[in-house]
C-alpha cells in the first residue's frame, strides 16, 4: 500500500511544470500564425504590382473604346452620304423621260432648275432619279430631282465645307420652288464627280448640250479636310463608281410610245 502511493507521487507532474509546458504551447502556437514585417513589405509590394498593371490594361481599353467610338461616328456621315448617292445614281432617269430633265455635271448650269449655284464654282451634279417617295405630306411621284454640292459650313469654326443634298419634288411647279437642303456631312475639303463615256473619264457632263446619253459610270472622290492636331497629314481620299445604264433620247422616245 506504501509502495503504491510512493509511485503515484514519483510519477505525478508538478504544478509549476504544467504550467511551463502550457504557456511553451501558447508562444509555440502564437508564433505559427503571425507575419513577419518583411513578408508584408512583400505582400504589399506584390499588390501595387497587380494593381499597376491592372491599371494599364483597364486605360489602354478606355482609350481603345473611345477611339472606336470616335472613328464610329465620324464614318456614319460619310457612310450615309456614299449611300444616298448610290441609290440616287442607280435610280438615274434617262433624259427625254416623262418629267425627266438633263443630266449635268461640272457645268455652270448645275442646280439652275432649283435656282441655285454652286458656291464651289460648278463643281456639281444635277440629275433625275427614281428615289422620291410617296407620302400624305408629299404627294409627288417617285421622280425628283437632286443636286449635290459643297456649301460653306454650318458652323464657321469647322474646317473644310458640308457636302448638301437638294431635292426638288414637284416637278409640275410652273415656277422655281425652293428645294430641301439636306446637309449629310461636314469637314469636306473638296468634291470631284467624273463621268466614264466608254473610253475615258471626264469632268463635264451636259445631256441638254453635247452629251445625248448618260454616261457609263459615275465616279464620286471627297477629300476630307484635316482637322487641327491631327496626325498623319491629310486624309486619304473616298472614292465610289456607280455604273450607269445610259440610253439614247430616239429610245427613250420610243420607250414612252409603248
Amino acid at each position: 500500500m506504501n509502495r503504491t502511493r510512493n509511485l503515484k507521487l514519483k510519477t505525478a507532474p508538478r504544478p509549476g511544470r504544467i504550467a511551463a509546458v502550457r504557456t511553451g504551447k501558447a508562444v509555440s502556437r502564437s508564433g505559427a500564425q503571425a507575419f513577419t514585417l518583411i513578408e508584408m513589405l512583400l505582400a504589399l509590394a506584390i499588390c501595387a504590382i497587380v494593381l499597376v498593371a491592372i491599371n494599364g490594361v483597364f486605360a489602354t481599353a478606355l482609350r481603345l473604346r473611345d477611339n472606336t467610338s470616335g472613328a464610329l461616328e465620324e464614318s456614319l456621315p460619310v457612310n450615309r452620304a456614299l449611300a444616298l448617292l448610290y441609290q440616287d445614281l442607280k435610280g438615274t432617269v434617262n433624259p427625254g423621260r416623262s418629267l425627266a430633265g438633263d443630266f449635268r455635271c461640272g457645268v455652270p448650269a448645275v442646280g439652275a432648275t432649283m435656282g441655285l449655284s454652286g458656291e464651289a464654282g460648278s463643281a456639281g451634279l444635277d440629275f433625275y432619279t427614281t428615289t422620291g417617295t410617296l407620302s400624305d405630306r408629299a404627294p409627288w411621284g417617285d421622280v425628283q430631282e437632286v443636286f449635290y454640292e459643297l456649301k460653306a459650313p454650318a458652323n464657321r469654326e469647322q474646317a473644310g465645307m458640308d457636302l448638301v443634298r437638294c431635292v426638288h419634288r414637284n416637278l409640275l411647279a410652273t415656277t422655281i420652288l425652293a428645294p430641301d437642303i439636306q446637309r449629310l456631312m461636314s469637314g469636306v475639303q473638296t468634291l470631284e464627280f467624273d463621268c466614264y463615256d466608254g473610253a475615258q473619264w471626264r469632268d463635264t457632263w451636259d445631256t441638254s448640250n453635247t452629251d445625248t446619253n448618260l454616261p457609263v459610270a459615275v465616279r464620286v472622290r471627297i477629300q476630307l479636310a484635316s482637322r487641327p492636331g491631327q496626325a498623319g497629314g491629310e486624309p486619304s481620299p473616298i472614292e465610289m463608281v456607280v455604273p450607269l445604264a445610259p440610253q439614247t433620247h430616239a429610245r427613250a422616245m420610243a420607250e414612252e410610245s409603248l
